[in-house]
């Protein structure tokens, strides 16, 4: 049975007209889900299930559809899963959705400095509203969404430990600039590592949620002919794990045969590279750097399990 547990009042009162004249932004805590776009459901499901502290339903799923996946013990992040069809689907990436703690006042922030923003959209369970969201597009024309949670899953205390998190994913992104003003100027986010395969290229920057450690990674230079394995390379989700290798154990217990190994990324963090049935690229990465990174020094906190 799924339980939940109250965060806030599930109220929706408007706000005074004072307070709609210069909002100030809300927090952004973090990742809440990530949504993939699949070819082929039935083929992608069994990926998706056999995943390291990935299970299908509980914690943040409450359908039956097998379209969600519940991310880790405490399941408060999921990755989701939506049918597209193979042709003109470049980003497999369908949204990435921030967790905020005013969902009212975000819309309200970013309609203020000129972004569009749909129509909220609000859950309810047992006639109780437990979580809203809203849409927009960056500028290279990502979608995001940002959800307020007004009660958070509560899974069984005895299931297993998965310290296993979203700690990130990746975007392509062809003009940092625009990118830069949306994500830095307008939401707050931060460099928190950069870096390249030399060490004087820049082709990787990690930008970290103003009020939490989890990040959107720019994934640059990447040519605007890029065949579908490399798209799938780089618009990628990464699961955050305490010990690569007894997360690779156990990947291959759950039937993963794949022929990667663990490696030291240019970052300093051990990391694992898995792929969908559409190439799409699921990373593992340890939490903390074991040496120390290329390029530049984290400017920010390292995520937690």
């Amino acid at each position: 049975m799924r339980h939940l547990l109250p965060v806030v009042a599930a109220s929706f009162l408007c706000l005074p007209l004072a307070a709609q004249d210069k909002p100030s932004r809300p927090k952004i805590t973090g990742i809440d889900h990530v949504r993939i776009s699949v070819t082929d459901l039935g083929n992608s499901r069994p990926f998706y299930a056999k995943l390291f502290g990935i299970r299908p339903n509980g914690g943040a799923c409450d359908d039956k559809s097998g379209r969600c996946f519940t991310v880790g013990w405490q399941g408060n992040q999921r990755i989701e899963l939506e049918h597209a069809p193979a042709s003109g689907t470049k980003n497999r990436i369908a949204e990435i959705a921030f967790v905020t703690d005013d969902v009212e006042k975000m819309r309200i922030y970013l309609v203020t400095h000129g972004v569009s923003a749909s129509k909220f959209s609000k859950y309810r369970y047992d006639k109780q509203i437990i979580e809203a969201h809203f849409e927009v597009r960056d500028p290279e024309g990502n979608p995001i969404s940002f959800i307020q949670r007004f009660f958070l899953p509560i899974d069984d205390p005895f299931g297993a430990p998965w310290y296993v998190r979203i700690i990130h994913s990746g975007v392509v992104v062809n003009g940092r600039a625009a990118e830069d003003h949306f994500y830095k100027d307008i939401l707050g986010f931060h460099v928190y590592w950069h870096g390249g395969r030399n060490d004087d290229e820049t082709s990787w920057v990690d930008m970290q949620v103003p009020d939490g450690t989890d990040w959107l990674e720019y994934m640059l230079n990447v040519p605007a002919n890029a065949d579908h394995h490399t798209l799938g390379v780089m618009n990628h989700i990464a699961l955050g794990v305490p010990d690569i290798h007894a997360a690779e154990e156990q990947l291959r217990k759950n039937g993963w045969n794949g022929t990667e190994k663990p490696k030291i990324g240019r970052d300093g963090k051990w990391q694992l590279n898995l792929y969908d049935p559409d190439d799409t690229r699921v990373e593992f990465m340890e939490f903390t750097p074991v040496q120390k990174p290329c390029c530049s020094d984290y400017t920010g906190p390292h995520p937690k399990p």
